[in-house]
């Protein structure tokens, strides 16, 4: 969805070597399997399944040029020598990777066997019948070892945005939840706590603007886009009460509705950056981490930008708390995650072969080994399963990225989420972009929110019908 962080894997000099060069060329395939036999397989071996059932095998597979996508890439050698699938892998940038899965998987040319799926597209891959249903795959024990894998310690609200009228279509492999990060050291100087509603997130916002000394209390995303201003409004509308659909009609321009965007054009003309209307997440990152934001609304892993000495002026005066809750009562934060699907067009062997890699890759000792195993830098935060994230491994990898960052992030993540955060239609696409489109247009004052909605609601009306 949003992020573009990208860290070079570091293994061996030769590994290394050879991976570099092979990104150079924008097509990025595994090393020999042969340099990962001396790697410990035996964590895998432990499943009772035939890891080489596949073997001979190739596949593809499209992930975007991120540092949690590097390391698993880094570790394919691995998973070579376990399975014997050869896996080429395609790095493709966030804004086209939707546009050429949704082109591979309608042509059925299976020129990809998954891909890092956006989970607001699975209601139309699974209406056109392009990807896989899973629980065959993981009902089946000569694919998977129940007890080994154990698809439940997955984040429940990962596994619920990545399934379709309870059935599952994609795997996590990593993912996000939306938290309140803070300035713990400003907030103490004024005597001010971590909001716990609306309300006071605004009076704390209003208590730390200061645009003659450059800084502002809050920011949130402005810029327009199905995953941008459209990540942030919906929990503001749930805040409210708002809901997406009448029976079975699809309504934006509830009384509720417009309270909402009301809401977050008021917010955002008191208290943040003038410029905040046209930024995505790492243009507020980079703000927050040079000192002229006080407080922002956004991923968990941003934390990874905030906090790097190199770049960021506010190391060590980081917090973190839960979304705020709404007028309603309620908190309701994003259910964003990457995960594979099963390309439908694939033949039974290489489904078999994907449905290998994807175990592989989602089960809890590669989680490890792309996190606090992780040799490089870039120790992954976007973990998908409950049992690491209270690991004391992960809480250890953790320590540099702010205050209450590990419970903030899984409190959410456990009690704040809410898989109808944003209506799950096949015809998402569009209808995000319409809802982008008006909330940016009354963001910028060209529009008062309830007549953007009402034109939303025209435009979106139509969408549907077609």
């Amino acid at each position: 969805m949003t992020r573009d962080d990208a860290t070079t894997p570091g293994f061996d000099g030769r590994r290394r070597s050879l991976l570099q060069q092979a990104a150079a060329l924008g097509t990025l395939a595994a090393a020999p399997a042969a340099w990962a036999q001396a790697d410990d397989l035996a964590p895998y071996k432990a499943a009772r399944i035939n890891w080489r059932q596949a073997e001979g095998q190739e596949i593809a597979i499209a992930v975007i040029p991120a540092s949690y996508f590097d390391n698993l890439v880094g570790l394919l050698p691995q998973f070579e020598a376990l399975s014997g699938v050869k896996v080429r892998v395609e790095k493709v940038p966030p804004g086209q990777i939707r546009q050429k899965a949704m082109l591979d998987l309608s042509s059925r040319t299976a020129t990809f066997a998954t891909h890092a799926a956006d989970p607001m597209y699975y209601p139309l891959y699974v209406s056109n019948k392009w990807v896989e249903p899973l629980d065959k795959y993981l009902n089946d024990p000569a694919l998977t070892d129940k007890a080994w894998f154990n698809y439940d310690d997955i984040l429940k609200a990962w596994r619920d945005a990545d399934s379709v009228d309870g059935k599952p279509y994609g795997i996590p492999y990593d993912g996000e939840v939306t938290v309140q990060v803070y300035r713990r050291d400003l907030y103490d100087a004024k005597g001010l706590k971590p909001a716990d509603t609306y309300d006071q997130l605004l009076a704390n916002a209003k208590a730390l603007t200061d645009p003659a000394e450059r800084q502002w209390g809050l920011a949130l995303r402005g810029f327009a886009g199905a995953g941008q201003n459209m990540y942030i409004y919906p929990s503001i509308l749930r805040g409210f009460g708002g809901q997406w659909f009448n029976g079975k009609e699809l309504v934006v321009n509830s009384p509720e509705a417009v309270k909402a965007l009301e809401w977050y054009v008021s917010a955002l003309t008191q208290y943040a950056p003038p410029a905040v209307r046209n930024w995505n997440w790492p243009d507020i990152a980079d703000a927050f981490s040079q000192g002229t934001v006080a407080c922002y609304l956004d991923a968990h892993s941003s934390a990874a930008v905030i906090t790097n000495p190199e770049k960021s002026k506010v190391v060590g005066k980081v917090a973190y708390a839960r979304w705020p809750k709404g007028p309603n009562g309620k908190r309701v934060t994003s259910i964003w995650n990457w995960g594979f699907p099963i390309n439908a067009a694939l033949s039974d062997k290489a489904r078999r072969a994907t449905w290998l890699f994807i175990s592989w890759a989602a089960s809890a000792e590669t989680q490890a080994r792309t996190s606090w195993k992780f040799a490089g830098p870039a120790k992954r935060s976007g973990l998908n399963r409950s049992s690491l994230w209270k690991s004391p491994e992960f809480a250890a990898a953790m320590k540099g990225a702010g205050d209450n960052f590990i419970p903030a992030a899984l409190e959410s993540l456990e009690q704040d989420t809410d898989v109808d955060w944003r209506p799950r239609v096949p015809q998402w696409p569009a209808v995000g972009e319409a809802m982008a489109t008006a909330i940016q247009a009354a963001l910028v004052g060209q529009k008062k929110p309830k007549e953007a909605l009402d034109e939303a609601q025209a435009r979106i009306q139509q969408i549907l019908k077609s």
